[in-house]
């Protein structure tokens, strides 16, 4: 693996050999990993882990990468030529194996492995569904302990692939996904164990750059155009974040890929904003209450990496990119229509994005000839169930009030210490 730095976006400090650093000086800038290696490397290692462009001297335990296939059948019906989905699931029959369902097992693989790295011992880690069941699954693999707090209000739609009683689980009943990740952060100090950091953590988003390595390793070049939908951010950071360095290996393509970023209306604080032509969210389009009249509460954070230096907003300035909002209505059909053409499930969050390709096509912001990759960030759920692979997520009830004793007296309960 590559030797790197990273450097801040806003000031230019460069911080080397630490843990989910964050720049001294500047408050609002991501760091950015710089690698040793200039050009785009694969080495012999399995999965994942064969790419250079990760912040590990190692990588862990194989884990497999998304599945990237050109599509003939949904490709054919909306009328374009060159259409590569990103599959991020378990579909056997197509070589998809990963039983998580979720790209967010590229995110906790290299998050653990980085941490395990930098001699860190647990991490805290907040969720609104599928991150939360990536980073159960790579505890419970590999033995790293973690605390996940997710909020009540995404139970429905949670699962874990092991019984929950084997990891530390924390639901929050009266808040949202943000205020789980207020609650993660005062765990933390509690505990003294690290934040996993969300976006700001280099690896998190490097990991979830892997989507981009394992298409261009297959497609040989980069794509004109990328869609996905966002919560956070941070996949569409870390797409625009590996396509420079693409760039400044020069074998590759001499553009970045227009990004193409949906939301679930009425919830899409970025959406509304990138309409406005505003790097401020407005806070009326914060409101947790309409977090309640989407169908993908996964995509529902009010803490998104928009506005901040090296954000989703010089992301899509960056790459002249465009937003779209999306009704649960046309999330459902837009579902369906991937189902029935490709012949696997998908989940609601990659529903989101494949009606934001339906937009874009209809408005001609994608051409029949251009070179498209679609990420379907997650799918194959209905199959796991099926198998009875799916286990309810159970864990401690808190409050989001919870007070600083309290949060004492629960981790002496989780971590079997003496008090």
């Amino acid at each position: 693996m590559s030797q790197f730095s990273m450097r801040c976006r806003k000031c230019g400090e460069v911080l080397r050999d630490v843990y989910c650093a964050f720049c001294d000086h500047c408050e609002n800038a991501l760091l950015v990993s710089e690698y040793r290696d200039i050009m785009f490397l694969e080495g012999e290692s399995g999965g994942i882990w064969r790419f250079n462009w990760l912040p590990v001297k190692k990588g862990g335990a194989y884990t497999a990468g998304p599945v990237i296939f050109r599509s003939r059948h949904l490709a054919g019906r909306l009328g374009l030529e060159n259409l590569y989905i990103a599959f991020n699931g378990y579909w056997p029959e197509m070589g998809a194996r990963m039983m998580t369902c979720t790209f967010k097992e590229f995110e906790a693989a290299v998050v653990v492995e980085n941490a395990r790295e930098n001699g860190i011992e647990g991490l805290v880690v907040a969720s609104a569904g599928n991150t939360a069941r990536a980073f159960a699954h790579l505890s419970m693999e590999s033995g790293f302990p973690a605390i996940i707090v997710v909020p009540r209000m995404c139970l429905q739609e949670m699962w874990y692939l092991e019984s929950s009683s084997r990891v530390s689980t924390l639901i929050v009943d009266d808040g949202d996904y943000s205020d789980a990740i207020d609650v993660a952060r005062r765990i933390s100090v509690a505990a003294s164990v690290p934040f996993e950091g969300g976006v700001k953590n280099v690896a998190k988003r490097d990991g979830l750059g892997i989507v981009l390595l394992e298409a261009v390793s297959t497609m040989g070049r980069l794509p004109d155009h990328y869609v996905q939908a966002v919560g956070s951010g941070a996949g569409a950071i870390a797409v625009w974040e590996m396509s420079e360095r693409f760039l400044r290996d020069g074998r590759f393509g001499g553009r970045l890929p227009t990004l193409h970023l949906a939301q679930n209306l009425p919830f899409a604080p970025m959406v509304k904003a990138w309409h406005r032509g505003e790097r401020r969210l407005a806070p009326e389009d914060l409101n947790p209450d309409l977090i309640c009249d989407i169908s993908t509460r996964v995509l529902s954070t009010r803490y998104p990496a928009y506005g901040v230096i090296g954000g989703v907003f010089d992301a899509l300035t960056a790459s002249h990119g465009q937003t779209y909002g999306v009704t649960n209505d046309e999330m459902s059909r837009a579902k369906t229509l991937f189902e029935a053409e490709e012949g696997t499930d998908i989940v609601p969050a990659a529903g989101v994005a494949v009606a934001a390709l339906m937009q874009a096509v209809k408005k001609g912001s994608i051409a029949p000839s251009d070179s498209v990759l679609l990420n379907i960030t997650g799918g194959g759920e209905d199959r796991i169930r099926a198998e009875g692979r799916a286990w309810k997520v159970e864990g401690t009830h808190i409050s989001k009030k919870i007070q600083t004793e309290e949060i004492e007296a629960l981790l002496c309960s989780l971590l079997k210490k003496t008090c």
